[in-house]
């Protein structure tokens, strides 16, 4: 049986790959290279459509819910810390989007960089944390009839929230960047 926080897992891996296009970015602007900001536009893009209004709304709406559900608190722990994270990584996402939407100044290369390696950091120890720790307190705490609601739960705010084929947009739009910055 798959599990919704396989579907989790899955699309933190396209979350990965967008990190570290944005690393790669930051880098070459960090070494006085030319980059396309649009790079930076499409992945504040991605980490609002994809990240938060989609993946991280899965789990705060639905996941985190019915954990709270079965005795996982929400005021503290693992819970209190990912709704934490998310909504520190929305603020850095909001600043990237802002600074990327025009012509960058050094002070505003040096607050593009800043955020991006923020965010790069924050959401790569976040994945880890969700991966190792609350799927499994997931997994352990929450019944067979729980994962079949949850699964029906992420197909039904899957298309509430993005319109068919976007997914594939967005891995088509990951791979454009990759073979772009290499």
């Amino acid at each position: 049986m798959v599990l919704p926080t396989d579907e989790l897992k899955k699309e933190h891996r396209d979350i990965e790959r967008m990190l570290k296009i944005v690393w790669d970015a930051a880098n070459l602007i960090d070494g006085d290279r030319e980059v396309d900001l649009r790079v930076f536009r499409d992945a504040a893009e991605f980490f609002t459509d994809y990240a938060d209004k989609c993946h991280h709304a899965k789990e705060e709406e639905l996941l985190f819910e019915r954990m709270v559900a079965r005795g996982v608190p929400a005021e503290y722990g693992p819970l209190s810390i990912m709704r934490s994270e998310h909504e520190e990584g929305r603020g850095h996402i909001k600043k990237i989007a802002e600074i990327s939407s025009q012509r960058l100044t050094k002070k505003s290369s040096d607050e593009l960089l800043m955020h991006v390696r923020e965010y790069v950091n924050l959401l790569s120890q976040h994945i880890s944390k969700e991966d190792r720790i609350l799927y499994p307190i997931a997994n352990d705490v929450l019944t067979a009839k729980d994962q079949v609601a949850l699964g029906i739960g992420f197909a039904k705010a899957e298309n509430d929230t993005m319109p068919p084929g976007t997914h594939e947009k967005y891995r088509r739009m990951i791979e454009a960047w990759e073979k772009r910055l290499g």
